[in-house]
């Protein structure tokens, strides 16, 4: 039997492909039937369609439900993208009826200024009118979204874990890190020389373990020969963050500068001016490699990089000659 691309489009459906997703979610035909609301005749009788089409069995049933063959993994996995990409395509097309030039779905970590995503959403609006959905997550997360389709693009650290031959990577900037604290605690300790010693046994707000942030974090430490911080609360959220030590005097984070200026500029908190000596991963614009870029893409990283390069920003003042 011969395999080609037309034979394919010509037999697959999209509840073909939504069945196959579904079966690996519930890993039985009976669950499946019962969280789509179709009887479990027509499931098989779909299914049955399916692995004719492809020759082969796509599941075998196990002590731990169906499980999918090797066949089955590749066409889970093909199924999976070309979901995530009709539905990117019905945005895209709902978009430009709407009026619009183009709809992009971008991924963003919680450490990237609020202020530098809103001058770009805005520019991106004014002059191309493509609109935008904004994902905020961390790039263990953000990652396999962009991999899977979900997402046309991210604005994440670039590591060792996401710096592979299919994701194309541009340096947007780079951050330092701050220590920021209730205003009274800020301003004694900004009064003294750095003490890591002290600090380190203070109540810490921190990023999860597996961040890099926080790896970097640990690693000073170590390097000054105390034990870490171990945090009151890891969180990422800087809503969370800024709560914490507004309620708390004794509490202290690190955050990005950037990020620490936009908290403390509403009065509550400050940052202590005392230097890391190391500054963080660079955000990066990571997109999938694609044999035609897509044209909103190529506009949305044109203004990052002409924000980004901007040192009179809003959103970049008071980054020289602190600290």
């Amino acid at each position: 039997m011969s395999w080609d691309a037309v034979r394919l489009a010509n037999r697959l459906k999209h509840r073909h492909l939504t069945l196959l997703v579904s079966i690996e979610r519930h890993g039985s035909l009976t669950r499946v039937a019962a969280a789509t609301g179709v009887s479990q005749p027509a499931v098989t009788k779909a299914l049955a369609e399916i692995e004719d089409i492809f020759g082969a069995p796509l599941f075998m049933r196990t002590g731990r439900g169906l499980q999918p063959t090797a066949l089955g993994r590749l066409a889970l996995v093909r199924a999976r993208l070309m979901i995530s990409d009709l539905d990117l395509w019905a945005r895209e097309v709902q978009a430009l009826h709407a009026g619009r030039s183009a709809h992009l779905h971008v991924g963003v970590v919680p450490y990237v200024s609020s202020a530098l995503l809103t001058a770009a959403i805005s520019r991106l609006h004014q002059r191309h009118g493509v609109t935008l959905s904004l994902h905020r997550a961390t790039t263990d997360h953000l990652v396999p979204m962009l991999r899977q389709h979900e997402l046309d693009c991210i604005i994440s650290r670039s590591t060792s874990t996401v710096a592979l031959d299919d994701l194309n990577h541009r340096v947007l900037y780079r951050q330092r890190p701050r220590l920021i604290a209730h205003g009274r605690l800020a301003q004694r300790l900004a009064r003294r020389k750095p003490d890591w010693a002290a600090v380190a046994q203070m109540d810490w707000v921190l990023p999860a373990a597996n961040t890099p942030t926080r790896q970097l974090i640990v690693e000073h430490f170590i390097r000054a020969e105390l034990r870490p911080p171990s945090p009151v609360l890891e969180a990422y959220s800087t809503d969370v963050i800024e709560g914490m030590l507004t309620m708390n005097e004794t509490f202290i984070s690190v955050v990005p500068e950037d990020i620490a200026r936009e908290l403390c500029q509403r009065g509550r908190l400050g940052m202590v001016p005392w230097d890391f000596g190391w500054e963080l991963p660079p955000i990066n614009l990571i997109r999938r490699k694609r044999e035609q870029p897509l044209a909103a893409e190529d506009c949305f990283s044109e203004i990052l990089l002409e924000l980004c390069g901007d040192a009179a920003a809003p959103w970049r003042q008071g980054a020289a000659g602190e600290g």
